[in-house]
């Protein structure tokens, strides 16, 4: 039996945390990294990676991508297209055992609270959304699974970190609530999904407690035992905010996950906020 080998253009957080997984199961992994520094920390835990952006495409992509039985791409479009269908569209147009793209529920766009599916239709409400859109597309017209990603925390990147580091805060926006899902359950879906293929099939990928942030943050403070920040209006909050963070604002609604448990069997290790970030901290402590 042929060992099943993972390409993955974009080894950020939760495709990193996806690749070690694999590689406990026996995977051979490779990949790309912006960064020097990256490309050799990648290489250090055991992952083949080579440099890769826009303005430096694979210098071998027969090479690196030749052996690979699973590709997966995280790489988000910029303001030109998608870099990895730009650049080597060509090679991806080639039959692997799968094919996966992460995508994002931004694509859904603004619903004021309503449910969204994999069936609803696609309503971006900013030029980044509209961008995966069009990416999203592209990558399944090559017979790529799409994954839409909710609002991603895990160890390191969590409304605990932010309230340890003095910048969380309560922003009261009401009936406004956000999909959240924890890093392990989207490389658990990814996996599932590689056990069954389904060329072109799109996932939601959320947990099943979609929630105001300002009940997030309150949670954490109290699984830390620290007063809570006062809380905002959004109005007051919004003067200081981003432009990227007034896009995530801008977009309400609950995110339908059944897919993945009917289609895919996952049950979800944190089907909630509350047991995601009790995980976490417990892991933390037990550090």
């Amino acid at each position: 039996m042929t060992q099943p080998r993972l390409f993955c253009f974009g080894l950020g957080y939760s495709a990193r945390r996806l690749a070690l997984r694999l590689i406990a199961d026996g995977w051979q992994v490779a990949g790309t990294a912006r960064e020097d520094d990256s490309v050799e920390e990648l290489k250090s835990l055991g992952i083949d990676a080579v440099l890769f952006h826009r303005n430096r495409p694979l210098e071998d992509p027969q090479g690196a991508l030749g052996g690979a039985t699973h590709v997966l791409s995280s790489v988000p479009p910029d303001d030109v297209g998608d870099a990895v269908l730009d650049l080597h569209g060509d090679i991806l147009s080639k039959p692997f055992t799968w094919l996966g793209y992460l995508s994002t529920t931004g694509v859904y766009g603004n619903r004021d609270g309503g449910l969204v599916d994999e069936g609803s239709a696609l309503e971006p409400t900013s030029d980044r959304a509209r961008r995966r859109v069009a990416a999203e597309a592209r990558w399944r017209d090559l017979g790529a699974h799409a994954f839409r990603l909710a609002g991603i925390y895990g160890p390191g990147r969590s409304v605990l970190d932010d309230v340890r580091a003095g910048r969380a805060k309560r922003i009261d926006k009401p009936n406004h609530v956000f999909s959240r899902i924890h890093v392990d359950d989207i490389g658990q879906v990814v996996r599932a999904s590689m056990a069954r293929p389904n060329p072109g099939a799109v996932y939601n990928v959320c947990d099943e407690a979609a929630a105001a942030p300002m009940d997030v943050v309150t949670y954490a403070c109290e699984l830390l035992g620290v007063a809570p920040p006062a809380v905002q209006t959004f109005a007051a909050a919004e003067k200081e905010m981003s432009e990227m963070a007034r896009t995530f604002w801008n977009d309400n609604k609950r995110v339908d996950n059944s897919r993945i448990k009917k289609e895919l069997g996952v049950e979800l290790l944190y089907p909630g906020y509350r047991q995601g970030l009790a995980a976490i901290l417990q892991e933390q402590l037990d550090g």
